[in-house]
């Protein structure tokens, strides 16, 4: 018994040991799995250089950066133009769907520039606005019935005679083309007849169409005509108000700029159909008169058509005075022609140089490329009516884009001269702002109307 402890000691002592060596052993072991990091520079460094022949590979720039700047500027107008093409496009195809509205609603804009200051007028000399209206839209509106009859009466009054002298103009033309130096044979002029005779003949039934689609036509004519009056009745008695609820459908910060251009546009309109009235009745009546001396039939007639005519900027003159000098070439002979083609250029250039500057020079200024660019893009996309509303378009547009420009410079300066003073300024006394003065002022409003 007394040997069990010592066996006991040498037995915990060998198993000491047995885990101290257990120990070192799974410590080498966890040594040996950790890699050595001092190697991988050292196996880097053994990697050898490119050789001196290979190319270097620059960093790429940003893809912006390498676009250049006058690209970039290009695109960016690029894509814009293109946005407003497509709005003006859009625009365009929805006028052309409604071509008679707006037609109708752009000519009741003129008579109302036409008859507004006659309205005006007797309202300053104590008549209701209602009163007032009333006599000047049926006045007009007679009066212009009035020439519309006395053309037709007169047309259908010299018919029979215009058609005796046409046919004794056509044979004096015949007999004055046989003894012309041009070498006009007779059996020429009697081929010339039979083509026109056997065209007419056979496209029977296109010209049949195309009577009823001039039906059609008149009756679009009519409907205009009906939309145009019941426009100009509402614009000359409710113009203001139908003004202002326009400008309630402008962005408010657009507002002001918009409510300072509109009356200016107004007046250029204004002026414009004034000019344009007195300067086409100098013409119709001087055209008229020398038409009437030379013994021409229909000078009447003639010369309410150079009147309706005048409106058309340009091409309107050129063909009121094309027609007149061939109703005197097949009524009274060329030598007539010739001197009413004399009258007709005289009377258009004392227009063109002396009546036109000194008459519509303030009130419309545009240049004239721009007048033949806007005749020859209305006549193509509406016609007659495109035409004589393109120059009062391009005249308005051109004074609201030039008014909106210089509001815009003023609004400039006076922003930069705001913040120019505003470190030097007294602090302004308080007041009410905001809501509380939107109340305030309200409520002073209604107080002012009770």
């Amino acid at each position: 018994m007394s040997r069990l402890p010592g066996w006991l000691a040498g037995l915990g002592a060998g198993l000491t040991r047995i885990s101290e060596r257990l120990d070192e052993r799974r410590n080498e072991a966890e040594a040996d799995d950790v890699p050595d990091v001092a190697v991988v520079p050292a196996a880097r460094d053994n990697i050898p250089p490119p050789p001196a022949y290979a190319p270097t590979v620059a960093a790429r720039p940003d893809p912006v950066a390498a676009i250049p700047w006058g690209m970039r500027v290009a695109a960016e107008a690029g894509w814009r133009l293109l946005v407003l093409a497509g709005t003006l496009w859009v625009l365009i195809r929805i006028i052309s769907a409604v071509q008679l509205v707006v037609l109708a609603f752009v000519a009741a804009l003129l008579v109302t520039a036409m008859l507004q200051p006659t309205v005006a007028r007797l309202k300053r000399l104590g008549l209701p606005r209602g009163l007032a209206t009333a006599v000047t839209a049926i006045a007009g509106f007679v009066i212009m019935g009035l020439v519309g009859w006395f053309v037709v009466w007169q047309v259908m009054d010299n018919l029979d005679n215009l058609s005796d002298r046409v046919r004794d103009g056509i044979e004096e033309l015949k007999r004055w083309l046989l003894d012309s130096p041009f070498h006009v044979t007779e059996q020429q002029i009697n081929d010339i007849a039979k083509n026109l005779s056997d065209t007419i003949g056979t496209n029977t039934e296109e010209i049949t169409s195309a009577g009823l689609q001039g039906v059609t036509v008149m009756v679009e004519i009519l409907t205009g005509i009906l939309l145009a009056m019941f426009s100009t009745l509402f614009l000359l008695y409710d113009g203001k108000r139908i003004w202002q609820w326009v400008l309630k459908l402008v962005p408010a910060q657009a507002r002001e700029g918009v409510a300072g251009a509109g009356p200016r546009a107004w007046r250029t309109l204004t002026a414009y159909v004034r000019g344009t009235v007195i300067v086409a009745l100098i013409d119709a009546i001087f055209i008229g008169l020398g038409i009437y001396f030379l013994d021409v039939p229909m000078a009447v007639p003639l010369a309410v058509f150079i009147f309706l005519f005048a409106f058309i900027p340009l091409v309107g003159a050129v063909i009121s005075g094309a027609l007149a000098v061939v109703v005197a070439l097949v009524t009274q002979g060329v030598f007539t022609a010739l001197m009413v083609l004399i009258v007709v250029l005289a009377v258009q250039q004392l227009e063109g140089h002396v009546l036109q500057p000194f008459i519509l020079g303030r009130a419309v200024r545009v240049h004239p490329l721009a007048v033949v660019l806007a005749v020859a893009a209305g006549g193509l996309t509406a016609g007659i009516g495109g035409a004589v509303v393109a120059v009062p378009l391009v005249a308005v547009t051109n004074t609201v884009v030039g008014y909106l420009r210089a509001y815009g410079q003023e609004q400039a300066l006076r922003g930069a001269a705001a913040i120019e003073a505003a470190p030097t300024a007294e602090p302004a006394p308080v007041t009410a702002s905001g809501p509380a003065a939107v109340g305030t002022s309200a409520a002073a409003g209604a107080e002012g109307r009770e």
